[in-house]
């Protein structure tokens, strides 16, 4: 049989990282079977889609790598397929119109909860007479569709995840509405159940992997297989997406979507291997860190876990770190190049191109997140950056003033200063002022990037030197130094 998955997302937020990890299974699944991923825009619900919404949708799967094979489809421009659809049931007899008003299935609802009872609707439509229909439609009442589902069947599928489920047709809520209310005669706006079986049963989808709070859905959906004639597909329900609290994910957790992840500087290697990581267990002697593609290939559900699986935040930021310091210097610049320019840090990429990737180079090995290099290089930027209170004391030493001036001299006139050169300068000065290196060295780190931690010295002072900040930084530090 030839696979065919797809993702079907819904525009109505943006692409968050659950539904972003249901296309990871879904694409790695095609790809280690040698078959089709399809994407579908389930667009129906008109009030909460947005164009915006669809557009986030595309860039964040093209942004991880998640290429379609077939689509996007748009629900909105299928309606005439499922109303047809809709009628087919009706003709069958599988499907009725129901002229419940809203006040009668509230009041049915109420009556339930009195008796504690789950809610449910109680079929009370299903067998209308002819007469009775007449009398609802002259009093101007517009009917829902509704698929008649049987109390007393069983409904089974063997899961590619949990194995063995069944459900028991009582417990699947009453004969389940298919389409909204319309004019009698008329068919609404087809439902979720009903136009995602017909679309998936139009694109020949071979297996639906989706996540587990779906897991509901399934016998309905199956029972409407069934009444359409069509072959049923293989389920597979992954596991959701938990917080630290062991909740599912959710708004409230903050950062849930991929373009979040993205802005924060995370790569799409990172967010992709992680996310593979959410559920499924790597083959013995895998590494930890692979692409979509090597994934792909060892890809099976029978090591998708039943469990939630919990974000970690600790593990995503280690693995993102892992690519960024494997990254080519040229490639990462070209990354780290937004986030400078957003912070108003005055970056011409074309024109200090070579100063920016020796800047790269220097705070590489100390970068989690694309972001961090914002904070960790404002010192190189930032000509009026105050200096924190710990290297304002080590300023205020005695005989620090007096050493950095000497630094100022042998550096004025240095067009080209080079790590050789800069230990020339330290070794000059130490030797002429007898001081001790270790005082000079932390004095000149907090005069030339105003705190005592950060990147090597050496190459720091070297590119504030290339962009003219160096002696202004070393003045203003004397300026403290004498202020003591």
């Amino acid at each position: 049989m030839s696979v065919r998955v797809r993702i079907a997302p819904s525009p109505t937020g943006k692409l968050h990282i659950g539904t972003a990890r249901t296309a990871v299974f879904n694409w790695l699944f095609a790809r280690h079977n040698g078959g089709q991923f399809v994407l579908r825009i389930e667009d129906t619900d008109l009030e909460r889609s947005r164009d915006e919404y669809t557009q986030n949708i595309l860039e964040g799967l093209s942004w991880l790598g998640l290429t379609w094979d077939e689509g996007p489809f748009y629900q909105t421009k299928r309606l005439d397929l499922y109303r047809d659809k809709v009628k087919e049931l009706l003709d069958k007899g599988l499907a009725y119109r129901a002229y419940d008003t809203p006040e009668e299935l509230d009041a049915m609802r109420e009556a339930q909860k009195a008796r504690n009872e789950a809610p449910r609707y109680d079929n009370r439509h299903r067998n209308l007479t002819p007469e009775q229909e007449a009398a609802f439609v002259a009093e101007g009442r517009k009917p829902v569709i509704r698929f008649r589902i049987d109390d007393d069947r069983e409904v089974s599928w063997n899961d590619l995840v949990r194995g063995k489920v069944t459900w028991k047709g009582r417990d699947l809520g009453g004969d389940m509405v298919i389409a909204r209310a319309a004019d009698a005669g008329d068919v609404g706006q087809p439902l979720y159940n009903f136009v995602v079986v017909v679309d998936d049963i139009d694109m020949q989808i071979s297996h639906v992997i989706r996540g587990e709070d779906h897991i509901g859905n399934t016998p309905k959906q199956i029972l409407l297989y069934e009444a359409l004639g069509a072959s049923v597909p293989q389920f597979g329900h992954t596991p959701l997406i938990l917080n630290q609290a062991g909740a599912k994910l959710s708004k409230r957790d903050g950062v849930t979507s991929i373009s979040d992840f993205q802005r924060m500087g995370y790569t799409a290697e990172a967010i992709g291997n992680y996310m593979t990581l959410l559920g499924w267990s790597p083959t013995e002697g895998m590494s930890e860190l692979f692409t979509l593609e090597e994934a792909a290939k060892q890809f099976s559900f029978d090591r998708v876990n039943k469990a939630g699986a919990k974000f970690d935040w600790d593990k995503l930021n280690w693995i993102n770190s892992q690519y960024l310091h494997a990254m080519p210097i040229d490639r990462l610049t070209d990354l780290l190049v937004p986030y400078w320019q957003e912070a108003g840090y005055p970056v011409n990429s074309e024109g200090d191109r070579s100063w920016l990737e020796k800047l790269t180079a220097l705070v590489a090995a100390s970068l989690e997140r694309l972001e961090d290099a914002v904070p960790m290089t404002r010192y190189l930027f930032d000509p009026n950056l105050e200096y924190s209170e710990a290297a304002q004391t080590q300023l205020k030493l005695e005989g620090v003033g007096n050493a950095l001036k000497g630094v100022i001299t042998e550096l004025e006139g240095v067009t080209d200063l080079t790590a050789e050169g800069a230990q020339a300068i330290v070794q000059t000065v130490v030797k002429a002022q007898g001081i001790k290196k270790g005082l000079l060295m932390k004095s000149l780190r907090a005069a030339l990037t105003c705190d005592l931690q950060g990147p090597d010295l050496v190459e720091s002072w070297i590119l504030l030197h290339q962009h003219q900040m160096a002696l202004s930084r070393l003045k203003q530090a004397v300026a403290i130094a004498e202020s003591a």
